[in-house]
C-alpha cells in the first residue's frame, strides 16, 4: 500500500513536470524533484529513469547534493513569476487577489534567490 501511495505521487508529479516542460507558466523542476523523491520511496526503476534523464537528472543531483539552483534557472523562474504578476495586473484582477499573488510570488522568489548557485550550465 505504501508503494502505491508513493508511486501515485510520483506519476502525478512526473505528469505535471512533463506538462510544465510544454507550458510556459507551469514549473517543471519542483514537480520532477517531487517525482524523484516519491519514486525513491516507491519505485527504484522510475527513480533511476529520472536520474538518468539528460535534462532532469542533473537538476535532481544538484538539488540533492547542495540545494542549488543554477543562475539561469533562477532568472527564468523569477522572470516567469514577474510575467505572471504582470499578466494579472493587465487583466485588472481584484486588488485583494493581486496582493495575495504578489505576496506568494515574493515568497517564492525569495526562496529561489537565496538557494546556492549551481555550477554554470553549458
Amino acid at each position: 500500500m505504501r508503494r502505491i501511495f508513493w508511486n501515485t505521487i510520483g506519476f502525478t508529479s512526473l505528469g505535471l513536470g512533463l506538462l510544465g516542460a510544454l507550458l510556459p507558466l507551469l514549473p517543471t523542476t519542483p514537480f520532477m524533484l517531487l517525482a524523484a523523491f516519491a519514486f525513491g520511496q516507491g519505485s527504484p526503476r522510475f527513480r533511476g529513469w529520472i536520474e538518468a534523464h539528460p535534462t532532469f537528472g542533473p537538476a535532481v543531483f544538484r538539488w540533492e547534493a547542495s540545494g542549488a539552483i543554477s543562475r539561469r534557472h533562477k532568472r527564468i523562474g523569477c522572470g516567469a513569476m514577474a510575467l505572471s504578476l504582470a499578466v494579472s495586473l493587465a487583466l485588472d484582477l481584484p486588488t485583494t487577489a493581486l496582493a495575495i499573488q504578489a505576496l506568494c510570488l515574493a515568497g517564492a522568489a525569495t526562496f529561489v534567490l537565496t538557494r546556492p548557485d549551481g555550477p554554470p550550465e553549458g
